[in-house]
């Protein structure tokens, strides 16, 4: 198989670069390193299976020579300071990117993975959230920017789909942590660990008990392998189901990592969701696809790679 990865060099894209190779596939990973780094790729480099290419998928210069198989959706800004940090960026991988991304595949009749996201349900008035739920989303606030970007990536899949045949499979990820997270990218798990080694209080937004459902990376990328083996349409929810409010995962952070932190609470950001937990019924029942790694053993890796950097 060659597989093309569009933000190869992120977290969660360069994982899956290390799950396909792994597999016996060639893989072409697509990436502008606005959020990506070549340290998450730096060790496949020498892989006469794996290529890079530094190039932007929202424009209409690059190209993939050769026959491709697969394409993996992953471009984008997802964390919150990133995306708000560029925020027409964000909006344009989800239409010229992701436009681009399925003429490629289309062009092969490649299957195209496309890695949307939980922020399409917004701040969710059903909980848990299943793929049936339409969301609650506000589409002038700060972060519709990510929310409306991957939800147009959705409609824009479902039309290629329908009009064009186009061979699609939609995921909708939940909160996923691991190694290879950016320390200071404003994701919880990170921020969390990097404050309680370096013995700096532990930031809370709001009272703490909105919540979260943590995916470790290795499961997720599990999940991404099984849709792109499925002849599922989708969408379909990947994710932990085990929910904890922000304060319970601050304290096992704190237990884990031994650290005397204290813990500080800061103002809610705007249009933050107060719950967050998958439903992932279709994807045990379509891809044979549920986690297996718990809490306490995905942070306990996550903690090694962060004291190691």
């Amino acid at each position: 198989m060659r597989a093309v990865v569009a933000g190869g060099a992120g977290f969660l894209g360069s994982h899956l670069c290390d799950a396909l190779l792994a597999r016996g596939a060639e893989v072409i990973a697509l990436d502008n390193l606005c959020t990506g780094s070549r340290e998450n790729i730096a060790h496949l480099l020498d892989n006469d299976r794996f290529e890079f290419q530094l190039c932007d998928v929202t424009s209409p210069e690059w190209t993939v020579d050769g026959h491709i198989d697969a394409v993996f959706s992953l471009a984008s800004p997802a964390s919150p300071p990133a995306y708000l940090a560029m925020p027409l960026e964000t909006l344009a991988v989800g239409s010229d990117g992701m436009r681009r991304l399925l003429e490629l595949a289309e062009r092969d009749g490649a299957r195209i993975v496309h890695a949307s996201t939980s922020e399409v349900y917004g701040d969710p008035a059903v909980h848990p959230q299943r793929e049936d739920y339409w969301g609650n989303v506000n589409p002038i606030g700060p972060r519709s920017v990510y929310d409306e970007s991957k939800r147009f990536a959705e409609a824009l899949c479902m039309a290629h789909h329908r009009t064009l045949g186009a061979d699609v499979g939609i995921v909708r990820i939940f909160n996923t942590y691991g190694p290879r997270l950016a320390p200071g990218d404003g994701r919880v798990v990170s921020n969390f660990i990097v404050q309680a080694l370096r013995g700096d209080a532990l930031t809370v937004y709001g009272d703490g008990t909105q919540t979260r459902s943590l995916c470790y990376v290795d499961d997720l990328v599990a999940g991404l392998l099984a849709m792109h083996d499925a002849t599922v349409t989708g969408p379909v929810n990947l994710g932990n189901p085990t929910e904890l409010t922000v304060l319970e995962l601050a304290n096992r952070v704190l237990e884990a990592t031994g650290s005397t932190s204290s813990i500080v609470h800061q103002p809610l950001p705007t249009d933050d969701p107060v719950r967050r937990r998958p439903d992932v019924t279709l994807a045990a029942e379509l891809l044979g696809w549920t986690p297996v790694v718990t809490v306490e053993a995905g942070l306990a890796l996550t903690i090694e790679f962060f004291a190691s950097l």
